[in-house]
């Protein structure tokens, strides 16, 4: 059975790109990939800007509407310092997350050390001034962010390592303080052959606590002979036990069509990191970077995604032999 037309879940806004690098106060080759929050009455993004050097930098933007009228803060909040050699090489593809316990946002990131990526943490409730936790995962390790509240007494955390062999897959690991995790047990595996998920496959925004469960986003690199196609699909996980996916996405549900997500600095990229729901009108706003060079927005009634993704295939869970505490 051919899968139904996901694509049109999601409408994207008239006036994308909504900013580009030429948007921003000083020089930069790229902005895009995104964290999104919503603070004070405003749209927050932490975009990962890429400098005339090729370090990335997370640089806030603010907007009223969340579409137009961004302004730029004059410095970037995390951007690499010597007294944190994991982040010489930059701060990239932020996820941003209200931890209600901490009265505080997270901000999971990855820090690209001179002995590749990694996973860092950072702290904030004002998008103004940051506190770094420093690594939580080693290299080779990112695409992470942080659930909301405690599991069952524990943090959680969804990252995506890169084994020297085989896929690159989702996993989840917890944590008793945010600094030291176990339990790392594998979440999603990427598929296998042709699926436009197969082979590497990564996080997009943080979990977003549902009815149905925890509603994941995320994206697979499909290889062709070109270079990869960047797309993105749901995965569904359970409330109380996150480790345990419900369901999983056959078709993708967004993938580079318009101009400016076939052709930048990588061709064919849609890259996610942050959403925004607004309860009253049903509204999911996705920030995303769009080929690895603007930041786009598009949006969907979150009662059409869920319904989506109750029709998509359920399935059986059993223990994987592959988790380690």
């Amino acid at each position: 059975m051919i899968p139904s037309d996901g694509e049109r879940l999601f409408q994207r806004q008239p006036t994308n790109p909504i900013i580009r690098a030429a948007d921003l106060p000083y020089p930069a080759n790229a902005a895009f990939n995104p964290g999104a929050a919503r603070v004070d009455g405003e749209t927050v993004l932490l975009l990962r800007v890429e400098d005339l050097r090729g370090i990335s930098l997370l640089q806030v933007a603010r907007s009223r509407d969340g579409v137009t009228d961004w302004r730029f803060d004059e410095q970037p909040l995390l951007q690499p310092l010597t007294e944190h050699p994991e982040e010489i090489w930059g701060c990239e593809d932020p996820r941003l997350v209200w931890m209600p316990e901490r009265d505080e946002w997270s901000i999971a990131y990855t820090a690209y050390s001179n002995r590749g990526p990694l996973v860092s943490l950072a702290m904030t409730r004002d998008f103004r001034e940051v506190r770094r936790f420093g690594p939580v995962m080693p290299p080779e390790d990112k695409d992470a962010s942080l659930f909301p509240h405690r599991i069952d007494g524990r943090w959680a955390m969804i990252h995506r390592p890169s084994p020297l062999r085989g896929g690159a897959h989702m996993w989840i690991s917890y944590s008793p303080d945010l600094r030291h995790w176990g339990d790392h047990t594998l979440l999603i595996e990427a598929r296998e052959g042709a699926w436009w998920d197969a082979d590497k496959i990564g996080l997009g925004p943080p979990p977003l606590a549902t009815p149905d469960g925890w509603l994941v986003m995320y994206h697979g690199a499909h290889p062709t002979a070109s270079g990869p196609i960047y797309r993105v699909g749901f995965a569904l996980l359970d409330l109380e036990r996150p480790e345990v996916v419900l369901r999983r996405s056959d078709n993708w549900v967004l993938g580079p069509q318009a101009d400016y997500e076939r052709v930048g600095d990588v061709n064919k990229v849609v890259f996610p990191n942050g959403w925004v729901m607004d309860d009253a009108t049903d509204t999911l706003s996705l920030y995303y970077g769009a080929g690895d060079s603007v930041v786009a927005l598009a949006t969907a009634r979150l009662s059409e995604v869920l319904d989506h993704v109750r029709h998509t295939p359920a399935l059986q869970h059993r223990r994987n032999s592959d988790s380690s505490g």
